[in-house]
């Protein structure tokens, strides 16, 4: 079978849908020989060798400069003529964009359907122009792959898509959020200035993310936990002035918190399972999640975990977790990092089933999944 897959964010890898792509391929020729893959990129993928993926490469020329119409250009048009260029049998869409026509027939991983159950991303035109765009030949599609069955749950209600044609194939933690130490864990935390021991949150900030409510329940903590665990905010942050997000350091001072609370920028990806490891706690207290890999590589990296009941995490974290309720209860929220923290038998009780739940998830898993959604695709 020969494979082309849709690798616009093979160069990102601190997206969720670059990250996805880059184990998917990594596990492939393992899972199974006979598939021949065919990463097709965009020209500002090119620096992307044979040697490093092993496996071809086709890559495209854009003609348009401006990247949000570049990347349509490329799901809708580029892609579906290499597609063909290439005698492909199979395509794989790796994120919610589908083109309204393809030569071959396609495979469609939906990690979520956010932008259309969540109200702030309706008052923007272009975001419902394109979710128009990407909805209507999703019923066309082979089949269809969720992160999580919370995940399909939402395919299958909203976007009036068959139960059979969508199939949930959980992700993983990478083999690196594995090891419980790294030679270099001293100078990445010298490199972010990070104190003996704190509280962590690392992820974006999309309102559905609710980091404002981690600043209002560290009203609660920062009394007993602040001078010896400082909450730790990792992660850019917005442009000041965007909107669509809070200002979250200005938020930090309102509330008088500032003196316990670092916010320590970007962190690179290699960089990250050194701060899952020296956290007293990973506070994740998101509202919706198609998966949720910050949990699950907080839990793989021996972290104890506070997070919400909400979506797709439960699916993920199973009972390794302390979970809250409601995520607009700051107080109960607050409570549960403070517990974390402060009972030992807590945190161990929680460290353990973590590192357990985490291993019930691998790359190898997911790609053997999807193999089977190919084959199947391929005998429709």
């Amino acid at each position: 079978m020969r494979l082309a897959l849709n690798g616009w964010f093979y160069d990102q890898p601190h997206t969720g849908s670059g990250q996805y792509l880059r184990e998917l391929l990594a596990q492939l020729p393992v899972a199974a020989p006979d598939i021949e893959p065919i990463l097709v990129i965009p020209e500002h993928a090119a620096s992307i060798t044979n040697n490093q993926l092993l496996i071809t490469i086709h890559s495209l020329q854009s003609p348009i400069s401006n990247l949000n119409l570049a990347k349509v250009w490329f799901e809708q048009i580029a892609f579906p003529r290499a597609c063909r260029a290439l005698n492909a049998d199979l395509a794989h869409i790796p994120y919610w964009a589908p083109p309204l026509s393809s030569p071959v027939p396609f495979v469609v991983t939906i990690h979520d359907i956010m932008p259309i159950l969540l109200p702030e991303y309706r008052d923007d035109f272009r975001v419902r122009l394109y979710n128009a765009l990407v909805s209507a030949p999703t019923s066309g599609a082979a089949a269809i792959i969720a992160d999580s069955e919370a995940s399909k749950a939402d395919i299958v209600q909203h976007l009036k898509t068959p139960m059979d044609k969508v199939t949930a194939i959980h992700l993983a933690a990478g083999s690196q959020f594995r090891s419980p130490v790294d030679i270099r864990d001293g100078a990445i935390r010298e490199k972010y200035n990070l104190p003996e021991s704190y509280v962590l949150y690392l992820g974006g900030f999309h309102p559905r993310k609710n980091v404002r409510n981690i600043l209002a329940a560290w009203t609660w903590c920062d009394g007993p936990l602040g001078e010896y665990y400082p909450l730790v905010i990792a992660g850019k942050l917005p442009e000041p002035g965007d909107k669509f997000y809070d200002d979250l350091p200005n938020y930090a001072q309102e509330l008088g918190i500032e003196g316990s609370v670092r916010f320590i920028g970007a962190v690179a990806e290699e960089d990250k399972p050194t701060l899952y490891r020296g956290a007293a706690c990973f506070v994740f207290p998101s509202r919706y999640e198609g998966f949720g890999l910050p949990p699950l590589e907080a839990m793989a990296c021996g972290a104890p975990v506070v997070t919400t009941a909400f979506s797709s995490i439960p699916e993920v974290v199973g009972e390794a977790a302390y979970l809250v309720a409601d995520p607009d209860d700051t107080r109960a929220l607050g409570a549960a990092i403070i517990t974390v923290v402060v009972e030992p038998e807590v945190a161990d009780r929680l460290i353990t089933k973590g590192r357990e739940q985490a291993k019930k998830f691998s790359w190898q898993k997911t790609a053997r999944a999807t193999v089977e959604v190919y084959r199947q695709a391929m005998r429709e």
